[in-house]
């Protein structure tokens, strides 16, 4: 698997746990404050790594520390970062994350150099090269700009997939209409697919989206694990259990565990289940890059946890 995990990077601010956020200049001690590479791309490339694909960085970062940490942290974790592009005139894009007790996370957001991105950027030859396209975020671009680098990467036989950052509306989805044709997958949120489609159930909104020309859509469901929808199948697979300290980057610790597991001739049902193993193995502490695992670690995972189902 030669994947370009293109389109949005973030350094991730952490800090844990946060229960109230102190009025005027007071103070709060915590027990972790941490830096970790994040995004839709990002955060998809470094799990992909860690899982045995060959990844390189495709993307805008500013000429600032922020963005040479940023380089720092992804390539320290085996991604390839000489396809992102450095802007003078504007920071990288930036989070800070108060963790709650309970794993859930408030942000606060720079979007920086990700607003800059677009086809001009893109590294055809290189794109040419690669087995597998996943495009962090192509409502940053928007759908006809987004659509020229899908297409293009399918005429080379590219694999296409994206994840969406935004919250799901209807006119969001509008927006990126264009780039959905030319999308093998999918990988939204449940909450990004009732809301783009108006649908009251997960299974109902897939089916929605694939209408609209994608071809299969793997949505995550949070506690109740994911579904996997395309025009001929519909799987359903359960979370595992596990002590959950932080839920940022589980979404794109499933993408990259799913795509890992097709590049690998697995089934939806098998890709997906490495896909919540993946993202399990993130919750558990802090940062989108959390969990020293590689691909025969998070099929052991699989294989011996168990899933909230049961």
């Amino acid at each position: 698997m030669r994947a370009i995990a293109m389109g949005v990077h973030v350094l991730d601010v952490l800090a844990r746990p946060v229960e109230v956020i102190p009025e005027g200049q007071g103070g709060e001690l915590v027990e972790q404050i941490r830096a970790a590479p994040a995004g839709s791309a990002g955060g998809t490339a470094v799990t992909l790594a860690k899982l045995g694909a060959e990844v390189k960085s495709a993307g805008a970062i500013g000429e600032d520390p922020l963005g040479g940490l940023l380089v720092e942290l992804l390539e320290d974790r085996g991604v390839d970062t000489s396809l992102l592009v450095r802007r003078a005139d504007v920071q990288t894009s930036a989070s800070v994350l108060p963790i709650r007790p309970n794993g859930d996370r408030p942000a606060f957001h720079v979007i920086g150099a990700n607003s800059t991105y677009g086809p001009d950027d893109v590294p055809w030859a290189e794109l040419a090269a690669a087995t597998h396209l996943h495009l962090g975020g192509p409502e940053f671009m928007g759908g006809e700009e987004a659509a020229k680098i899908l297409s293009r990467a399918r005429e080379e036989g590219v694999v296409t997939s994206a994840d969406v950052l935004a919250d799901g509306e209807p006119g969001l989805l509008e927006w990126i209409a264009p780039a959905l044709g030319h999308l093998d997958y999918l990988l939204p949120n449940e909450d990004q697919v009732l809301g783009f489609t108006g649908e009251a159930e997960i299974e109902d909104g897939c089916r929605a989206l694939i209408e609209r020309g994608v071809g299969g859509v793997a949505a995550t469901c949070g506690a109740e694990g994911a579904v996997v929808v395309t025009a001929d199948d519909v799987e359903r697979v359960p979370a595992f259990e596990v002590e959950v300290v932080d839920t940022s980057g589980c979404g794109d610790a499933f993408s990259a565990g799913f795509l890992r597991g097709l590049s690998l001739g697995r089934g939806l049902r098998e890709a997906a289940t490495l896909g919540c193993a993946a993202a399990a193995q993130v919750a558990s502490g802090l940062g989108s890059d959390h969990g020293d695992f590689d691909l025969a670690a998070a099929d052991a995972f699989a294989e011996k946890t168990p899933t909230v189902s049961g």
